[in-house]
């Protein structure tokens, strides 16, 4: 008997009254599990529009990062006094 199939036994054997408790933990555990990629690959999709202000502020910061006017981290930093 695999992990799995043991895991799923012990669902089918829990008390009705504890199933949702049960599933409150697992969805702990799966959120937990690795971060990183579980959010990215379950974050909902974009559903509003980009507004012209705003891909106006993303053209303006390509065109300041083309020119040399964008800042490393490290200069960043330095600027403001954290390193």
């Amino acid at each position: 008997m695999t992990s799995r199939d043991s895991l799923h036994r012990l669902v089918d054997d829990l008390p009705e009254t504890e199933i949702s408790r049960a599933e409150r933990l697992l969805e702990v555990l799966k959120e937990t599990a690795e971060p990183p990629r579980y959010t990215l690959e379950n974050a909902p999709e974009d559903d509003e529009a980009e507004t012209p202000k705003e891909a106006a502020a993303v053209a303006e910061a390509w065109r300041d990062h083309r020119e040399g006017k964008s800042l490393t981290t490290e200069e960043l930093k330095r600027d403001l006094g954290l390193s």
